[in-house]
């Protein structure tokens, strides 16, 4: 099973997944204090939003450390490896 070893990425993800649940408080504290449904949807949709990027953000660490190991580039592959990640998280966060 691969682990998160990248200390920058960890730290990334940790702070999307934060702000996702500080959002999560807001909504809690809007449906306590009877806020409009409208409101309480508009905020789900960030809390929505926050999580599949933090999902995408994940996924991609995972690929990264994943395609590292398999592959073993030298210093030369390198940059090509990082432009295609770069490029393959790009096309998947237009999906989402």
């Amino acid at each position: 099973m691969t682990k998160l070893t990248d200390a920058t990425a960890r730290t990334d993800i940790l702070n999307r997944l934060r702000r996702a649940e500080g959002q999560i408080r807001g909504v809690q504290r809007m449906i306590e204090e009877g806020e409009s449904c409208l409101k309480i949807g508009q905020q789900f949709s960030a809390v929505r939003k926050a999580l599949d990027s933090t999902y995408l953000r994940m996924t991609m660490c995972f690929m990264e450390q994943e395609l590292e190991t398999c592959m073993q580039p030298d210093e030369a592959q390198k940059p090509a490896l990082d432009h295609m990640l770069k490029d393959m998280e790009a096309l998947l966060a237009r999906m989402g």
